[in-house]
């Protein structure tokens, strides 16, 4: 027999884990014509490798390289050692904290190795809430948990409106057989280069071989897109743009002639743009 109050317990970290999804439920999420691809596998750590830097490292593994330099202590972004171990998750604690403010290197000071600083792994501390109220049909249905809110990580394509990055004839198509990571177009000097879909810069600058003066965009928690080769970079980090916003000028910078190298990421990893793309 239910007494005149009743008592509804839970834990506050229970609205931490989101519900998991099953594949099924996601291939049917997934907008017809479009790929399906699996669930995030990124490891949690990474040993540097020779020609590594902490901003081609944050692109292969799609975050954010101030984060990644705060997440293992490092002060001076070209301070890598080949073995070193980095986080490529946060510390839980550290999850609550704002990321570390780093200070770009000053051309022609030399660039000395900062060791990682460990970091504790401590949990954040809950405790339950008690709640006393009167008997009624809906307190009765309300001592279930409140439902986590639904994971729409692997379908965050569905609300990124895509588009091509500038007019010109394509050269060179992503094959991820032959690591060529994503999509040429060739172009004239100081052709504008256009934002893909809205989104958050994420890097500009040349701190990556191999991609001249570079922007990488973030458009959600899963994608992000490249800008390489250009002449003129016409936006800072942290600035919002919107889908076909200018956002630099086509060049030549560590290539072979004047284009565009145009890369879409999903969790750092090269995707066929042309699958994403409208039809030319």
């Amino acid at each position: 027999m239910l007494s005149p109050g009743l008592l509804i317990v839970w834990g506050c970290a229970s609205s931490l884990h989101p519900a998991p999804v099953s594949e099924r439920s996601l291939q049917q999420a997934q907008p017809s014509g479009r790929p399906v691809y699996g669930p995030d596998i990124r490891p949690d750590y990474y040993v540097v490798k020779p020609g590594d830097t902490l901003f081609s490292i944050a692109l292969d593994f799609g975050v954010d390289y101030k984060e990644l330099a705060a997440w293992n202590g490092i002060r001076e972004p070209r301070a890598l050692t080949v073995g070193q171990q980095l986080r490529l998750r946060p510390p839980a604690a550290m999850a609550v904290t704002a990321p570390l403010k780093v200070t770009p290197p000053v051309a022609g000071q030399p660039m000395e190795s900062v060791p990682v600083s460990p970091f504790s792994s401590g949990k954040v501390k809950t405790q339950p809430k008690a709640i006393k109220v009167p008997y009624s049909d809906q307190a009765y249905a309300s001592l279930s948990p409140p439902s986590a809110p639904e994971d729409k990580s692997l379908s965050d394509d569905e609300s990124i409106s895509w588009g091509w990055p500038a007019n010109g004839k394509i050269i060179a198509t992503f094959n991820e057989a032959a690591n060529a990571k994503g999509v040429d177009i060739a172009g004239k000097a100081g052709q504008a280069v256009s934002a893909s879909a809205a989104g958050t810069v994420l890097y500009s600058g040349s701190g990556i071989r191999g991609y001249g003066k570079l922007i990488v965009l973030k458009h959600n928690k899963t994608y992000s897109s490249v800008y390489a080769h250009n002449s003129v970079i016409l936006v800072k980090e942290g600035q919002a743009v919107v889908k076909g916003q200018k956002i630099a000028e086509m060049g030549d910078t560590d290539a072979d002639q004047v284009k565009l190298h145009f890369e879409i990421r999903r969790l750092g990893k090269p995707i066929d743009p042309s699958k994403l793309l409208p039809p030319l």
